[in-house]
Parts: C-alpha cells; sequence; structure tokens
C-alpha cells in the first residue's frame, strides 16, 4: 500500500528526567523550561504546526502532568484576563493551543531509550507517515525562511520516504550525536548508507550529525517492535533507522536555520540570549542592557 505523503501527526518524546538541569527540574518537567517567554516544548510545538500538522502526540513520564496542563483550556485564567480586559494577554494563552489542534497523551512506562519511547505512541498514529520532535532541540529558521520542519515536510512530499535532519559538526563532537554517510540526492539531500549512533571520532564515516526532527514512514514501527534491546537495556531510534535502510531508502536533509542543544546548560542559555534579542517587545532594550555589561 502507497505511504501517504502529507504529515499530520508528530511525536514528542518528553518523558526524559532532565538530570542535567537538576535542581530545577526536580518537580518541573525540562521541556517546561522556559526560553524567554515560552517553554521549550511549545517552541517544537509551534514548530510542527507551522509545518501542517495538526495532532500532536506526546510521550509522557509520571512528572510530566505540567505538559498536559500547557495545553489544555485554563478557564480560571481566561476568565480572569477576560473580566479585567486584557485581551492581549488573553491571546497569547488561547495561542497556545489552536481550536484545529489536537492533542493526545501516551505514558512511557520505563525509561527504555528513544526508540521505544517512539513505539509507546504507534497505536496513536497508525499507517501514516508521522514527525517526531525533540523538544531539547530549539530549532529556528533562517530569517524571513520557513520553519525546520516545514522544510523536512517539503522534502518527504517529494520523497515519499523517511527524512531525518542532520547538520555538519565538529569532529570531536561527533561522539554525542547518530552519524550518517552516503552521497548527495540533490539540493540538501544525502542517501543514507550508513548510520552510526556516537561513533568515536576515528570511527566516524562522516560529520553529518543527526539533530532533533525526523520523519518516518510506518514502517519504522515494526523495525523497532523487532529490535533487540542495544546497550544498557535501551531500544535505539537509531537502530531502528539502520534497520528500516534495508527495506526503504532513507534520506537526510541538510537544513537550513540554527539549532540550540537545550539539553545543555550552555545551548539553553545562547538561546535565551540570542531569542531574547530577537525577541519584538523586549529585543532593543535588551540589547542595550548587554551592551552596558562589562565582559
Amino acid at each position: 500500500m502507497p505511504i501517504p505523503r502529507s504529515v499530520r501527526t508528530a511525536v514528542f518524546p518528553v518523558a526524559g528526567l532532565g538530570t542535567r538541569f537538576l535542581p530545577a527540574t526536580k518537580a518541573s518537567p525540562k521541556e517546561m523550561l522556559p526560553v524567554v517567554d515560552k517553554p521549550l516544548i511549545q517552541y517544537a510545538v509551534e514548530e510542527a504546526y507551522a509545518a501542517g500538522v495538526r495532532h500532536m502526540v506526546f510521550v509522557t513520564g509520571r512528572s510530566k502532568r505540567a505538559i498536559e496542563d500547557h495545553f489544555d483550556t485554563a478557564y480560571e485564567l481566561e476568565s480572569e484576563l477576560l473580566a479585567a480586559g486584557k485581551q492581549a494577554l488573553l491571546d497569547v494563552v488561547r495561542a497556545v493551543a489552536p481550536d484545529d489542534m489536537d492533542c493526545s497523551y501516551v505514558r512511557q512506562p520505563r525509561s527504555l531509550g528513544l526508540g521505544h519511547a517512539v513505539l509507546c505512541a504507534a497505536h496513536i498514529v497508525g499507517e501514516q507517515p508521522f514527525a517526531v520532535l525533540l523538544a531539547d532541540d530549539l530549532m529556528v529558521g533562517p530569517p524571513g525562511g520557513q520553519p525546520v520542519l516545514a522544510q523536512m515536510v517539503e522534502a518527504f512530499e517529494s520523497l515519499g520516504r523517511s527524512v531525518l535532519a542532520v547538520q555538519e559538526v565538529p569532529l570531536d563532537q561527533v561522539r554525542r550525536y547518530g552519524i550518517v554517510a552516503g552521497p548527495a540526492a540533490g539540493d540538501q539531500l544525502i542517501k543514507i548508507e550508513r548510520i552510526v549512533e556516537k561513533p568515536a571520532p576515528e570511527a566516524a564515516p562522516s560529520r553529518m550529525g543527526v539533530a532533533g526532527r525526523y520523519i518516518l514512514t510506518p514502517r519504522i514501527f515494526d523495525e523497532i517492535r523487532n529490535q533487540p534491546a542495544g546497550a544498557g537495556g535501551e531500544i535505539q531510534l537509531t537502530d531502528a533507522i539502520a534497520r528500516l535502510m534495508t527495506k526503504e531508502r532513507v534520506y537526510a536533509y541538510q537544513y537550513s536555520g540554527k539549532r540550540y542543544d537545550c539539553g545543555s546548560k550552555e545551548g539553553f542559555l545562547e538561546a535565551t540570549v540570542e531569542l531574547a534579542l530577537q525577541h519584538p517587545q523586549m529585543g532593543a532594550a535588551f540589547r542595550t542592557y548587554l551592551k552596558s555589561l562589562a565582559l
């Protein structure tokens, strides 16, 4: 049966504990950490929505109730803002979850890897292509250009096959990424022939690292189901993609834009400063403040 080429569903694996941000994440999900005035997960959802996705599937854990509350209707807050005549703030609150956006939530009962988290959403996704977005990776499209996932959706609609976002990374950082290699397959595209999870620099087949955006065909679920657990008992998505490559082509897409690794404190601070400088209300004043510092 041919795979539909429109992407209407996105999966957000958000069950991780966020240990690199303790104690801030002791009681609050790391995905709810704010960058300027929006939590990380909202940036990812807005990116998916801008790409035409309307069904957001969150794979959560026991401590993630705040994510569900964030995308739910806050009747008391909306009533207070309406009564106070604060229409601008009311519009901001209602824009978090547009009327034509649906949200589903499923628990990942144990932390068994990214592949396992994606598999937890299989019964909701069904036999449709879907996106996977890692909220730790805050992705910003080029000035005046498309968001990263929207770029990838266009590539998927042309190819009809799985597409992974990639970027060139320094050689000393390849051990932090899944690394892909293969011949060019058109503008910004690579036909993946090898994919290796976190290789040592001397063993890396290239410096093209997978970023936290994927568009996958539903066949990936069978590959995850039939895959043995790897190191630490985890089921890695990279391993399932490698198996998928033996059945159908998989492509890497060199996106236009910038990625902030908000799973690290350094990347989180970089995103906060740079997005604050771009903020329409506070950017100019914040720039003036930064210039006043004796750095």
